[in-house]
């Protein structure tokens, strides 16, 4: 699309969580080095809570990546699942053969016999769960079961929890006591500061092969930042709508106008009160799109 107008190798802010784009900036580095220092300490729960578009996936996916070679991971990206298709994802992630044809009796004891196998080859064993905000109240129970699972010295499953806040509402419930007093170390994500949203901004627009001079000027990204209100899903999409809007215009610089044009194109972001950009941002923006998919047509 406008990747050959600015010089870019790959587009720098698509929604798809690719930790090649990774950025150190605090509340994510804080989060990974609690995590580890956690995991390798043998704690039984682990949970991350961070806003809709704050980086929890992407966190997720870098944990994956940065986790010692010791550590044997179970990760299951939509937890959406009853007790019992749980714990056959479970089985599935760590290797049980035929846990689809189990009874639950059978099965639990397989998964066992498993992780002390695993166990007694210097193994430790991590289930990270995404999205956990999605699990059923049942299969919050069943994950607390999992964790009874030890030897006299040793957990032989830890769990890590990415969510939405909602998950820390539900576990508010006194009925759910038991498995919050098992969380022994938990970390909020916050959004980005204006000076890590322009951090972040160049960072992508450097790893994606831009070298020219900076396109998003300060002044731009300081905008941008109370815009988007720091959350990075929103950044990409403000800053991915301005790049389209400069290519279809020709232009080489971005201006204020693209990001009011792209403010008020986009849900959640907070809003400029004018609507004539709105509509020259919908008109531009559609009309981009169906070039681009024209020539994609074309090209077939």
């Amino acid at each position: 699309m406008y990747l050959y107008h600015f010089g870019l190798t790959e587009l720098p802010f698509t929604l798809t969580p690719n930790t090649n784009f990774y950025l150190g900036i605090q509340p994510h580095d804080e989060a990974l080095a609690v995590l580890l220092t956690a995991l390798k300490t043998g704690e039984g729960f682990l949970k991350v809570i961070g806003e809709v578009g704050t980086g929890k996936t992407l966190l997720c996916r870098k944990l994956l990546n940065e986790i010692p070679d010791h550590f044997v991971t179970a990760y299951i990206p939509n937890p959406y699942l009853n007790p019992d298709e749980l714990r056959r994802a479970v089985a599935c992630e760590l290797g049980v053969k035929q846990a689809q044809r189990m009874n639950v009796q059978l099965l639990t004891q397989r998964i066992q016999e498993r992780l002390l196998t695993l166990h007694q080859q210097g193994h430790s064993v991590v289930l990270i769960l995404d999205e956990a905000q999605a699990l059923p109240e049942e299969s919050l129970e069943a994950l607390r079961l999992f964790t009874n699972l030890e030897t006299e010295s040793r957990k032989l499953l830890q769990v890590v929890l990415f969510a939405q806040p909602e998950l820390d509402q539900r576990l508010a419930q006194a009925h759910f006591r038991q498995l919050r007093q098992r969380i022994t170390f938990s970390y909020q994500l916050r959004a980005m500061t204006s000076d890590e949203v322009n951090y972040y901004i160049n960072h992508r627009m450097s790893v994606a092969g831009y070298k020219g001079a900076p396109l998003f000027e300060p002044a731009i990204t300081t905008k941008i930042a109370k815009a988007s209100k720091g959350i990075p899903r929103l950044v990409n999409i403000l800053c991915h709508k301005m790049l389209m809007l400069a290519y279809g215009q020709g232009l080489y610089r971005l201006t204020k106008q693209h990001l009011d044009s792209a403010i008020n194109d986009t849900e959640d972001a907070q809003k400029v009160s004018n609507s004539a950009l709105l509509t020259l941002a919908t008109v531009t923006l559609v009309a981009i799109l169906f070039a681009s998919y024209f020539v994609w047509e074309r090209s077939f």
